[in-house]
């Protein structure tokens, strides 16, 4: 989204199998853009074995691992998917009577969009700044040790930025004719594990 963090009511780390997204939240908070985190997150078929304890169990553990004070985070342990990650996040801070004017949002790279687009649509009250580690595609396949599984995860966002609007699950975003072209590529070489058969289905 080319976001530059700034101090925001709260950081929500948003759970997935990248553990990288607690230690780029753990380092916002530590330059001071955000007094409190929340991470959020169960698990999923690419988490269950990476994580058996929950993505925002796991997340806490690596953040507290890095200096960030336990008592500044709060787990949302439930969440199964973006919209889940906002509701209830949301949710969570209102119960424990936070004031929420503005969210840093934390994800993988190339969840950025999907996850802002969520957020503006689920909680349009906030203002969100969208955040991740800054590096290349090549770095971030070597970090994450399965190029299969990112280029599937690439693709399933993408359909999701696609079909999700009408749906009502977030705002539109123009995409580009060549990265539309990029998708329907990937797609006819079988980097479809993360795509959503029905189109009516909601994730």
């Amino acid at each position: 989204m080319g976001h530059e963090p700034r101090p925001c009511s709260v950081a929500i780390g948003l759970g997935s199998h990248d553990l990288g997204v607690a230690e780029v939240t753990a380092e916002l908070y530590q330059r001071g853009m955000a007094p409190l985190v929340v991470f959020t997150g169960a698990t999923s078929k690419t988490t269950r074995d990476r994580m058996p304890r929950g993505e925002a169990e796991h997340y806490r553990e690596r953040a507290i691992e890095l200096g960030v004070p336990g008592e500044a985070i709060l787990v949302e342990p439930q969440a199964r998917n973006t919209g889940e990650n906002i509701r209830f996040s949301h949710a969570l801070l209102e119960e424990r009577g936070v004031s929420v004017s503005s969210v840093l949002l934390v994800s993988k790279p190339y969840e950025e969009r999907r996850a802002y687009a969520t957020a503006r649509k689920l909680w349009p009250e906030v203002e969100v700044v969208s955040a991740s580690a800054p590096m290349t595609l090549e770095a971030y396949v070597d970090s994450i040790g399965d190029a299969r599984l990112v280029v599937d995860m690439l693709v399933g966002a993408l359909q999701r930025l696609l079909i999700y609007p009408a749906q009502g699950f977030m705002i539109s975003q123009e995409v580009p004719r060549d990265v539309r072209d990029a998708y329907d590529r990937l797609c006819a070489q079988g980097f479809t594990s993360r795509l959503i058969p029905d189109a009516a289905q909601a994730e």
